[in-house]
């Protein structure tokens, strides 16, 4: 085997680890984002959440100030 073969040889090992390496390196970032995705849809829903109790809370308060509001009428 000469010289030649033998950088042959590594140059193509090498490539085959780089290979490897990025297959390994796209597979990981695929399982980041989909877990990222995951992550903002649980967000999303919490935000959801938040405005709906938000949104209660304020129909609540409007209702005890209608009612707040007929007492004093009636009080006069």
């Amino acid at each position: 085997m000469g010289i030649a073969d033998q950088f042959k040889d590594k140059a193509q090992e090498l490539a085959d680890q780089g290979q490897k390496k990025l297959k390994g390196a796209k597979g990981e970032g695929q399982r980041q984002g989909q877990g990222q995705r995951q992550g903002q849809g649980q967000d999303r829903r919490q935000d959801a959440s938040d405005r709906a109790r938000q949104a209660s809370e304020q129909g609540r308060d409007r209702a005890q100030g209608a009612a707040d509001d007929v007492r004093e009428k009636f009080d006069r």
